[in-house]
């Protein structure tokens, strides 16, 4: 393996080609060989990688997964070779090897030979040396979580890029484990590795080492497994709006027990592409829960981003998930809509009466309701603008009239607006008899010609029926008799024949000031006295 560190990674694989061609060439292998000799091999980053696999069938190969992901560096060319070309070879090219490509490398026949003698893998550990980069994996920001089960071997896998990296293990705040050789040992390949894990182990955990006066570090965090999560939400409530070209902000929030650890994932559109940057944290300790962060952001958001972004969370067996949709606008847009009809009815007296609109628009805008040209909050305080709807508190006959909602995205210059005719019904009312003192009636003499006034107001404008209950004369020197209100009531018309006869039955609308200048209705008929000594008279609005 010396040799092959002296000679550099090409050299040492071409004159693992030639041996292989050499010296086996002749005779049946015992299994796959790899043109790289020995259990591990190292290599600078930046160089690349020549890796041949010999045997007598046909193989696979079995590679770090950092490495299958390489479809630009990585390739594989197969060949026959040996004496006649009876022999099955492949040699396996990764350009510009990365620290992160560290790993076994294995070549395996793909059926398994008659013989059980024969070997069907051969594997070789290669380390891409990085001196900017000692360790494989790095955890400096949030550290991985390595459960645990006391008595039970456990592994701190701060694997390192070069056998030749020394590593210490120590454990928050001050103390440093020291490996010795039986509990705890070293393995460049898997880091350290703890045989029989106590209480002791349990914690904040650091891999450190120092590389050209540089220190380095990663975290990881031990702890009896728990797996109780508590709650998972994404801060910003769905659906996620935003206009293309701005920045996209999640924020997934974990609530745990004490001991309990998460995984914080993200599925979404661009994950394939890695549209987005994924930042997790630890949040502050209260007396009874631990609060984890992961928040993923994308600049410069596109229409291909949006769609469903969820948050998933694992502990143990214990998942939980969360998700919200994203909608990506090209420019901002106003639509409004009449909610039911153009013209709206309701009732004076009623106590609250809400003008509503449908509105999307996005982003949102600014809201500005008029009442026939005029600011609401000008004209009363018993209005109320909520959202994209106008409340009016304790209706009256004067808030009958146009209503206008204004729409505004002053930033992007875009406005709209709405007109809504709003009718205010008012139940009538019958002025003679809120200032009569009936039940006391009106004294008329015999035979004399009379007129009845009714004045009534009311919206939309009343009609008036005229009715008349018939009094019995007694022949009594009262001054009136008494009508029973059990007595069935007469409608009287022009025509009508019976009793007192009626001459004329008109009607008229008047403006009275101090109504708001509405109509009333005024109602009025003559009648001609006919025998009956005493009548009683009233009427209805309908």
């Amino acid at each position: 393996m010396g040799s092959c560190r002296d000679a550099g990674v090409l050299l040492c694989a071409l004159l693992g080609g030639l041996l292989l061609t050499g010296s086996s060439s002749g005779s049946k292998l015992k299994g796959p060989e790899l043109s790289l000799k020995g259990s591990q091999h190292i290599m600078q980053a930046g160089q690349t990688l020549y890796l041949k696999c010999r045997g007598e069938a046909a193989h696979s190969w079995s590679l770090p997964e950092t490495v299958r992901k390489e479809s630009k560096r990585l390739s594989i060319t197969k060949s026959a070779c040996g004496r006649n070309d009876k022999q099955f070879c492949s040699t396996l090219t990764l350009n510009m090897a990365q620290a992160n490509h560290t790993g076994f490398y294995s070549c395996k026949y793909l059926s398994t030979p008659t013989s059980k003698k024969k070997k069907t893998e051969s594997t070789i550990y290669i380390f891409i040396n990085d001196t900017d980069r000692p360790f494989l994996e790095m955890h400096s920001e949030i550290p991985e979580i390595i459960y645990m089960t006391e008595g039970r071997e456990v592994v701190i896998p701060c694997r390192v890029t070069s056998p030749n990296v020394t590593v210490t293990l120590k454990k928050f705040p001050h103390d440093t484990l020291i490996p010795d050789g039986k509990r705890i040992t070293w393995d460049s390949r898997k880091g350290f590795i703890i045989a029989n894990a106590t209480y002791r182990e349990i914690g904040l955990l650091a891999c450190e080492t120092t590389v050209n006066g540089h220190l380095y570090k990663t975290n990881y965090l031990t702890y009896r497994q728990t797996n109780t999560i508590i709650d998972a939400q994404i801060s910003t409530p769905s659906p996620v709006k935003l206009l293309r070209g701005r920045t996209l902000t999640l924020n997934c929030t974990t609530t745990t027990a004490l001991n309990t650890r998460v995984q914080m994932t993200w599925s979404y559109p661009g994950e394939t592409k890695k549209r987005a940057s994924i930042r997790q944290r630890i949040g502050r300790r209260s007396s009874d829960a631990n609060v984890f962060y992961s928040v993923l952001m994308i600049d410069n958001v596109q229409n291909r981003d949006k769609g469903l972004y969820t948050c998933h969370v694992k502990s143990g067996p214990s998942f939980k998930s969360v998700n919200t949709s994203v909608h990506v606008y090209d420019k901002a847009f106003i639509t409004v809509k009449h909610r039911k009809q153009q013209v709206l009815e309701t009732v004076a007296g009623k106590r609250s009466y809400r003008l509503s609109m449908k509105v999307k628009a996005f982003p949102s805008p600014e809201v500005l309701w008029l009442k026939d040209g005029f600011p609401v909050t000008e004209k009363s305080a018993r209005y109320l603008v909520l959202g994209y709807s106008l409340i009016i508190k304790d209706v009256a006959a004067e808030d009958a009239g146009d209503y206008t909602i204004l729409l505004a995205i002053k930033q992007s210059n875009v406005f709209k607006n709405l007109t809504t005719t709003l009718i205010v019904n008012v139940k009538p009312q019958i002025y003679e008899k809120a200032v009569s003192s009936f039940p006391d009636p009106t004294l008329y003499p015999l035979g004399s010609r009379q007129t009845l006034t009714c004045t009534i107001y009311g919206i939309p404008q009343p009609t008036v029926r005229w009715f008349w209950r018939p009094c019995h004369h007694n022949h009594s020197k009262a001054r009136y008799d008494f009508c029973s209100s059990n007595d069935e009531p007469l409608i009287l018309d022009p025509d009508s024949n019976v009793g007192n006869r009626i001459e004329s039955i008109t009607q008229r609308t008047a403006i009275i000031e101090g109504k708001n200048k509405r109509p009333q209705a005024n109602t009025s008929f003559t009648l001609l006295p006919a025998s009956f000594s005493s009548k009683y008279f009233h009427f209805l609005p309908w």
